[in-house]
């Protein structure tokens, strides 16, 4: 039986998002490529919102998957002991924390994002007394309640029906580049200054690269000095690093080159290596203060996904491979993009990002729009970043070849091409 767009538009709620940007019934997919139900394939530059940093079905992971459900191995098992949890822990150990010298406990909360982000917060509550948390502008850690208080889209805070408390936004790296305002100098004015309102917060929760926010970079510099501001006011640093981790910017973690010492890590999205949920909280171990039970979740022993990370970790993560993979892509997508901005620089105002997460900021955002939705007529699949959706988004499969990669960049420039000729803009 065949399935019809109609289906969805008569039967799914109207907060459908990506299915209105991409107007068909996919049906398989393998790598890079998308393919829809009437046989027409698509370049994949969206890769799961970045839970497909290593493509879509990947042989080796759905084999292990398969050899596990044959063998009737445990598939839910909250956070009981099991072979396939086990497995995990140790790989995880074994291939990420002790190679960069790194002393965390590991939780599993719910399967998504946004529960390691509500568990980090409430951990940080706990350890440090204090009720408000830091949080910065155009920042995005999901979507439930507590998510929503440290994020910045009005949008989507706006989703929650309540007031957001207990958050102490300040400015992200650059937000304040105009006037030349220091960003971290200004927050520890806040912070020192009894007259400014602001109570001292348990902790600060921050993206390296602010993905849904537009693709902002925090540098290295900003970052450290962030890290050294919350240690000087006994407040704990939370890295986000849900999208941009697992090897998206070349390294595991988006920070470990950056001289970081994050006392909380949030990992989901990529982490299952195979797209099934997952997520997982790093915890320096002098901040596990939890009481057995005291955070926890029906799905957050999801042992399928445990199989599928261990197996990814196994071959991706044993040698440097797939970061120098990462980093040669790097080098192909920025000449392209750069290449773009300046052919066209009555459309584009500037490329941003770093390894395998980069965009272009349009003037116009509408602009932005009109190219993702001609991309996708042409083949391509991919999304806008940033608070009105001024940013074209590339987020490839880290696994991308070169081939495959000019293949997408090339529908990319032909829908630039077409909708800069259609507004007079070429």
């Amino acid at each position: 039986m065949s399935t019809s767009m109609n289906t969805f538009e008569q039967h799914e709620s109207e907060v459908r998002s990506y299915i209105r940007s991409w107007p068909t019934v996919f049906d398989s997919a393998h790598g890079s490529t998308l393919v829809d139900a009437d046989g027409r394939s698509y370049v994949d530059f969206f890769a799961g919102a970045g839970a497909l940093n290593y493509g879509h079905n990947p042989e080796p992971l759905r084999d292990a998957l398969i050899d596990h459900l044959s063998g009737n191995g445990i598939v839910h098992g909250l956070d009981m002991a099991t072979t396939a949890k086990g497995r995990f822990i140790e790989t995880f150990v074994e291939r990420i924390l002790e190679p960069r010298d790194l002393d965390y406990r590991l939780m599993f909360p719910g399967p998504t994002g946004t529960n390691a982000v509500e568990s980090a917060l409430k951990l940080a509550r706990k350890v440090t007394g204090r009720d408000s948390v830091m949080s910065f502008t155009n920042a995005f850690h999901g979507m439930t309640l507590g998510s929503l208080s440290v994020t910045g889209n009005s949008m989507k805070r706006g989703g929650a029906g309540i007031p957001l408390s207990h958050s102490s936004p300040m400015p992200y790296a650059g937000f304040l580049s105009d006037d030349g305002t220091d960003s971290i100098a200004l927050i520890e004015q806040f912070l020192d200054d009894g007259g400014s309102g602001m109570d001292k917060p348990a902790a600060a929760i921050v993206e390296t690269i602010q993905a849904e926010g537009g693709i902002n970079v925090g540098s290295a510099m900003w970052l450290r000095r962030l890290q050294e501001l919350c240690r000087r006011h006994g407040m704990l640093l939370i890295i986000d690093d849900i999208q941009v981790g697992c090897g998206r910017t070349g390294p595991f973690f988006s920070w470990e080159d950056y001289g970081l010492d994050p006392d909380i890590v949030c990992l989901s999205k990529s982490i299952s290596g195979f797209g099934l949920p997952m997520a997982v909280v790093l915890i320096r171990p002098e901040h596990d203060e939890w009481l057995p039970g005291e955070h926890n979740g029906t799905f957050r022993g999801n042992n399928a996904a445990f199989v599928t990370a261990s197996k990814a970790l196994d071959i991706w993560w044993s040698d440097d491979t797939l970061s120098r993979q990462v980093a040669a892509r790097e080098q192909q997508l920025a000449g392209r993009l750069e290449s773009l901005r300046v052919g066209h620089d009555a459309v584009f105002a500037e490329r941003r990002g770093r390894g395998l997460i980069q965009g272009l900021r349009c003037h116009d955002a509408d602009v932005a729009g009109e190219i993702i939705a001609t991309s996708f007529e042409m083949g391509l699949v991919a999304e806008t970043a940033g608070v009105e959706g001024e940013v074209v988004k590339v987020l490839p499969a880290l696994t991308i070849t070169g081939e495959e990669l000019s293949t997408g960049l090339d529908i990319l420039g032909d829908a630039v091409a077409k909708v800069t000729a259609g507004r007079g803009l070429a």
